[in-house]
Parts: structure tokens; sequence; C-alpha cells
């Protein structure tokens, strides 16, 4: 069902091809980033499972009483929020196993699907593709003349690429990359955030699985991960910010609960760390840094809803552009197989961002909003290199700085890239 005002995204090529290769497709991601329409736009028709709130739609009822009429139709066949009936997995299963086809149904969800009663994995039936919000370049707000990929395999040419406004730097952050709030003002975005959060609360959290959590406590560690937005904070420590700031106890167990539930509905965006066998003689931290789905997600929690608000607290700031451009290096690297992690050592050493490509190789990302930070930035990627040179480990194939307020793409003498976020594509 081709849609005329449809806006493609970077994930549409992974589609086509993963239609070509399996008899079903999962996409799955936070509410409101799009599955739906870009299911719609590869599909030849589709029905929609949606649950209101108390009760079940009469095509969730179809499902599980008589699911092989969800299943007629005109193939690819779009099957939208399919966990509301998980039955329909086996059923799917089993069809493409009986017909052999292949891209027969595209399935989107926007939560994590209780399996209890799903027979099978779906291994070799099913691909799963992950669909983030929109990147820069996906919102047409990054000109995209320089290639991420090109970049991972050293193939660059310096380019003149245009100043760039700190107020517009903020403006994108708070707006965000949700396909609907694209065309918003900052403000009327986090305005509409602020209700996609309360309905997460006040919906979402109970139909994940039936239990009532407490929204009170749920609000208060949202704000919590907010004010630890792109930070590797332990839970524990997010409990005594929460008894610091808001003066609440919560339990650490709950706490972790809750954390669960924010992931099981694609809330969270967490970046894993990096640890292959780079440095044997050094331990790797294995905390996960934080990272809300999209960075407007933040500013609504902290009540940042105009630019000058932002400009005025540039640590905030900093946290919150290293959150925008490591939810864009994910996009960009998942267009082509590759991989987004963070590194951090037991001797403060730190990498932004990394990306591992396919053949094991891998490029060490400094993320900085000023061009002040550059030189700083750059010293630590070649002091990182040159430390795990000498212990004989795999040496990252790529060094850059990505930045926000620089007005070229270039390299350096001492070989590191910097690349201004604002012109970077798949």
């Amino acid at each position: 069902m081709k849609i005329n005002n449809y806006k493609k995204r970077i994930v549409d090529d992974k589609i086509e091809h993963y239609l070509k290769l399996f008899g079903a497709i999962s996409i799955e991601g936070p509410k409101y980033c799009g599955k739906t329409w870009a299911g719609r736009y590869h599909s030849n028709s589709e029905i929609l499972l949606h649950k209101t709130t108390g009760e079940l739609s009469n095509n969730v009822e179809l499902a599980k009483i008589s699911p092989s009429l969800i299943l007629q139709g005109e193939k690819p066949k779009l099957i939208d929020e399919w966990q509301e009936a998980t039955n329909l997995w086996d059923e799917i299963r089993i069809d493409v196993d009986k017909t052999g086809l292949k891209g027969q149904y595209i399935l989107t969800g926007s939560s994590t699907p209780n399996r209890k009663g799903i027979a099978h994995s779906g291994a070799g039936r099913f691909g799963k593709i992950y669909l983030r919000t929109m990147s820069l370049y996906e919102s047409d707000d990054s000109t995209g003349v320089i290639s991420l990929q090109d970049l991972c395999h050293n193939k660059f040419e310096p380019q003149l690429t245009g100043e760039v406004d700190l107020k517009k730097l903020a403006s994108l952050i708070i707006r965000g990359g949700f396909p609907g709030n694209i065309n918003y003002s900052p403000k009327d975005s986090s305005d509409a955030i602020e209700e996609y959060i309360k309905i997460i609360i006040d919906d979402d959290l109970a139909r994940l699985d039936g239990i009532n959590r407490d929204k009170h406590k749920v609000k208060l560690l949202l704000k919590s991960l907010a004010r630890n937005e792109s930070t590797t904070v332990s839970n524990m420590t997010l409990k005594k910010d929460i008894s610091d700031i808001d003066n609440e106890n919560i339990d650490i167990d709950t706490l972790a609960a809750y954390l669960n539930a924010f992931s099981k509905l694609y809330l969270l965006d967490n970046d894993e760390p990096f640890s292959p066998n780079i440095r044997s003689s050094i331990r790797v931290k294995q905390s996960e840094k934080r990272h809300f789905a999209d960075p407007s997600i933040t500013c609504a929690l902290l009540n940042i809803k105009e630019e000058n608000k932002l400009i005025n607290d540039l640590e905030t700031f900093g946290f919150l552009f290293e959150a925008l451009v490591e939810r864009d290096l994910k996009i960009y690297a998942d267009s082509f197989n590759a991989k987004c992690y963070h590194y951090q050592d037991y001797q403060n050493r730190e990498i932004d961002s990394i990306i591992e490509l396919e053949d094991g190789n891998w490029c060490a990302f400094e993320i900085k909003l000023g061009t002040n930070k550059i030189d700083e930035a750059a010293k630590n990627l070649l002091t990182i290199k040159e430390e795990i040179k000498k212990e004989n480990g795999k040496v990252p194939s790529v060094l850059c700085v990505i930045c926000g307020l620089t007005n070229c793409a270039y390299e350096r003498p001492d070989g590191v890239y910097v690349i201004p976020i604002t012109a970077l594509k798949p």
C-alpha cells in the first residue's frame, strides 16, 4: 500500500532485504517512531490489533478465536500491534513453513510481547528489525555530504559544510526525532512528548503485564534517568539520586523491575559496553550507557522547552548532544550491519562511541559540542590507540571527533577526522 506522503526511512532498504530473506519480519521500536507507517509502506494489505483502554478490539478477539481469518489478504500483510494476540506468532510460523514463501507478513509492535504460550522462537522464519526515531539525515536536518560507512572504511574527502548555529542544535535536541513532531516548534514538541510520557505511565505500563505500578515512583525514576542521561550510573546511584534530589525512597528491586518495564516498552536505548580482547591486561567496565529512545524525552522530563534554557546549561547541553549523536550513529551503523558500543575501563579511559564493523575492525568516536574541545578529544583518542598498540591489542582503524559547531569536515594532521553531525548520513 504505497503512501504518497510517506517520508523515506533509512531502514526501508533493510525491510525490503529482509522480506526477500524471511517469510515474516517483525518491526520493533518505541511507540510513535513510525513502525506502522513503515510497515504499511511495504505491505499490500493490513489489519490493526490496537487495544483500547480497558477492552479488547474486535480484531484482537478475532485473532485469538480464528487466526486464519487474520492471515487472509494480499501479501505482504501488515499486522499492527501483533503482541495483543501472541498466538499469531505460531500461526504465522506454521503458514510460512507450509507455503515456503518469503515476504508474507510484516508484524509491528511497540512492546516486547509476553512469550508465554508461544511454542517456537521463529528462528529462520522471522527477521527482526529495530526502528528508532528519525535521525537528522531523515528529518532533512543533515546535508549528508559525509557517509559514515565510507568514513569507517577511511574513504573521505574534506568538505565545507556551512555554519552551525548553537540555537539550531538546541532546537533539534528539544524537538527530537519522533516523525509526528518533525515540523513542530521545540515547545510544541515538548508539550506533545509530555503527553506521550503520561500515556506510557497511565496506560502502557499497566497493559504491559497487568502489574499496577506506583505512578509517582515511576515518574521519579524517569526524571532521575533524565538527570543521568548519557552516563553509566548504576541502579544504586539512581536510587541515591532520587533520595538526594527528591527526598524519596525507592526499593532497589522495585527500581530494577521498573527499568525492565521501560526496556520492554522500548523507552530506553542504552549503549552496551565494548569489551573484545583489545586490552587483555585492563579490566573493562560492563556498565551500559543510559539513553532514552530520543533526547526529546529527556528534555520533556527536565522541563527544557526552549533553546535558551539548554544554552544556559552547557553541561546538560553536552550530555544531550551526545545522546543525539549516538542515536544517529546507531541508526546509520545499523544500515550497514555495524554495531555501536561505548568504552570505559577501570583506569578511567573512555571513548564516547565505538562502531564495530562486520569484518571485526572498529572505529572510535569522541563527541564534543564545541570546537574548543576538539584538540582534547583527538588527544584522548590518540593516547588510547597508542596504549592499545603497546600491548599488542587490536587498534581502532578510524579515529573521529563528531562536533556540533564546526563548519567543515576535515582530517587533522594527526589523522583524526573531525565531522559535524549535521553533515552525516549512512
